[in-house]
């Protein structure tokens, strides 16, 4: 199969991954059955972690491995999450992707990936005390559509 990341696209993703503290996994929740972009979903994040030895990605099937997806929160293919892992001991944000992160959604899973290895969201001191104010559960969704 052929890249879908080119030589450009591996330098300069490399460079931002240079950033990285500590390792970081991608769980990604696949399916054999009526899934359009999983095929290619795993493989652009293949080479993606190819590209620092701080990111591991585990490849799972939804069907088969229903209660890990759901300790995830995942139930659609392809989804997968990014967690960092200081120490073996998981650390879990919650980001969730689902389907390809193509066009601009490739920027956003690598500025995650760099992110969660710092375990910091980059917020400044006063957005961070004013989240912590928030008491009741809030469940955001960002949709996206490529174009």
């Amino acid at each position: 199969m052929a890249p879908l990341l080119n030589e450009d696209n591996h330098n300069r993703v490399r460079e931002v991954f240079k950033e990285m503290q500590s390792p970081v996994d991608v769980v990604l929740f696949s399916s054999k059955a009526n899934c359009e972009y999983c095929e290619s979903t795993q493989q652009l994040l293949e080479e993606v972690t190819g590209l620092s030895e701080k990111i591991q990605l585990e490849v799972h099937d939804l069907d088969a491995d229903r209660d890990l997806a759901a300790s995830y929160g995942i139930d659609k293919a392809p989804g997968f999450a990014i967690v960092a892992k200081p120490a073996d001991t998981p650390v879990d944000f919650g980001i969730r992707f689902y389907g390809i992160p193509s066009g601009h959604e490739f920027t956003t899973l690598v500025n995650d990936l760099v992110m969660v290895s710092a375990q910091s969201s980059g917020l400044n001191p006063e957005t961070v005390s004013s989240l912590q104010e928030i008491k009741t559960p809030v469940h955001l969704q960002v949709f996206i559509t490529p174009t």
